[in-house]
């Protein structure tokens, strides 16, 4: 594990973050729970769940909006991999009623596939779909039988299309003959232990559940709760951050290939869920609030971020009347947080964000470099020995053909000559830093050799087939 305890100035610093939610005035309360796994490193709760209530706890549930959209993209994935569906089947094999107006250029229909990813050329439609949730699948099908705009063409440009989502909802109703939101429960909610997760209020005791509200000029007031109905699963879900956590947990195992006793989806598919399908540009990072300076991109119902320092997250926020959420976890660390909060469109993203954040800093995370293979360093000493002896008898069994093909071994001899006789010659014994040696792949490597009056930089890749040979190898100054 790495890490099994915050420090106490780690603790003080993420008490501040959360309870500054509420007496900021953002939000009426919060909920929030920061784990490693199925161990759980800091848990807090501030505010009021509904003014003059309780303070929340791991089990008070709140409407987790958006968050919904995984698990409506798992379903459809448990479908795929049972051969139910094909992701690249144009919605319009499930929702024959969809139309696009006849405004501006025309387009094939969008695949399941791209409304899953953002990419279905649908206009980004916040906060408008919102409202939509208990209207009746008739109302959904006659909406887009009068005409959807596509402002792009499928597939080539990220807009976060909540009406798509609510189509993926026709789609699982389609493949299987039954209620999305039973099937989502029978197949997602149900296996995964989540009891405190579903699309009515009535899965827990009114004492357990949070209110929304939003800021008025006058105060807080609180809103009625919406749906169910055609709209619920692009945001419909009721969930409390101990079920959230064992969700995030589930998905965030597959990125490290360890296996659960919930295999109810594939790693490799769980992999693929938070996977980049679709590039978030930089100009349209305020619909999900991420840092500019990370490769972004939205999955499969999840959002991923490679950032240069720490490595990837993956993560989805919630909106909602009354509501807002996050879930955000860091694959190399396996650190996961979950924050929940009641008020509209609360920026629970930024709470999570800052809360995980904090810990990698505190705790000085640093990336693991890629490891180089035993083969690829037993290589790396081989050709190194050339420098000083250039053994041709040696060479079909260290180099592929493409070598000496691409360089041949009499000129390839006369050009690392140069750059040696540049370093004012080698050190003898041959002294090479196999040590500090660097990596971006296992069969890849870069290492230096001591030279008089400067160092010399190898670089050597290792063919992909076995038994496996060296197919670059580079002497260059450093």
């Amino acid at each position: 594990m790495l890490i099994d305890a915050l420090s106490p100035a780690t603790v003080a610093t993420l008490d501040a973050v959360v309870n500054e939610r509420v007496s900021s005035g953002d939000c009426p309360s919060v909920m929030s729970t920061l784990f490693v796994g199925t161990h759980t490193l800091y848990e807090r709760g501030a505010g009021e769940t509904t003014l003059g209530g309780s303070l929340p706890d791991r089990d008070s549930v709140y409407r987790i909006a958006s968050v919904s959209k995984g698990f409506t993209a798992a379903t459809i994935m448990i479908l795929r991999d049972r051969g139910q569906l094909d992701l690249d089947t144009p919605i319009t094999t499930y929702v024959p009623e969809f139309r696009q107006v006849a405004e501006g250029p025309q387009y094939s229909a969008p695949t399941v596939r791209m409304l899953m990813a953002m990419s279905g050329g649908l206009l980004t439609d916040d906060p408008w779909a919102d409202r939509q949730e208990p209207i009746s699948n008739q109302e959904l099908r006659d909406f887009v039988k009068g005409g959807v705009f596509l402002a792009a063409a499928p597939g080539t440009l990220f807009q976060y299309s909540n009406l798509g989502y609510a189509l993926l909802g026709q789609v699982i109703e389609g493949v299987t003959g039954r209620g999305f939101r039973d099937v989502i429960r029978d197949e997602v909610l149900i296996p995964l232990g989540l009891s405190s997760t579903g699309y009515e209020k009535s899965i827990v005791p009114d004492d357990r559940l949070a209110r929304g509200y939003r800021r008025s000029i006058e105060g807080w007031v609180p809103l009625e709760f919406a749906g169910p109905g055609a709209f619920s699963c692009i945001g419909g879900l009721f969930s409390s951050t101990r079920d959230l956590s064992r969700w995030v947990n589930w998905l965030a195992e597959a990125l490290v290939g360890t296996s659960s006793s919930n295999d109810i989806l594939s790693l490799s598919s769980r992999r693929e869920m938070q996977q980049i399908a679709t590039t978030i540009p930089f100009e349209t990072s305020q619909w999900v609030q991420e840092k500019e300076q990370r490769i972004t991109g939205y999955c499969f119902g999840l959002i991923s971020e490679y950032d240069r320092r720490w490595g990837q997250f993956v993560s989805h926020s919630g909106g909602y009347p009354g509501f807002g959420s996050h879930v955000r976890w860091h694959a190399p660390s396996g650190l996961g947080v979950v924050v929940l909060e009641n008020s509209t469109y609360a920026r629970a993203f930024a709470t999570a964000t800052t809360m995980i954040e904090t810990v990698l800093r505190d705790i000085d995370f640093q990336l693991p470099a890629p490891a180089a293979w035993p083969q690829t360093l037993t290589m790396a000493e081989r050709v190194t020995q050339l420098l000083t002896d250039w053994d041709e008898s040696t060479f079909d069994e260290l180099f592929e053909p493409n070598v000496d093909m691409d360089v041949p071994y009499a000129e390839r001899r006369i050009l690392i000559d140069r750059v040696i006789a540049a370093a004012g010659g080698l050190v003898r014994p041959l002294v090479a830093s196999f040590e500090s040696a660097t990596s971006d792949s296992p069969m890849h490597l870069s290492w230096t050799v001591k030279g008089v009056d400067a160092d010399l930089l190898c670089a050597i890749r290792l063919s992909p087939i076995s038994p496996s040979r060296v197919q670059t190898f580079r002497v260059s100054l450093l």
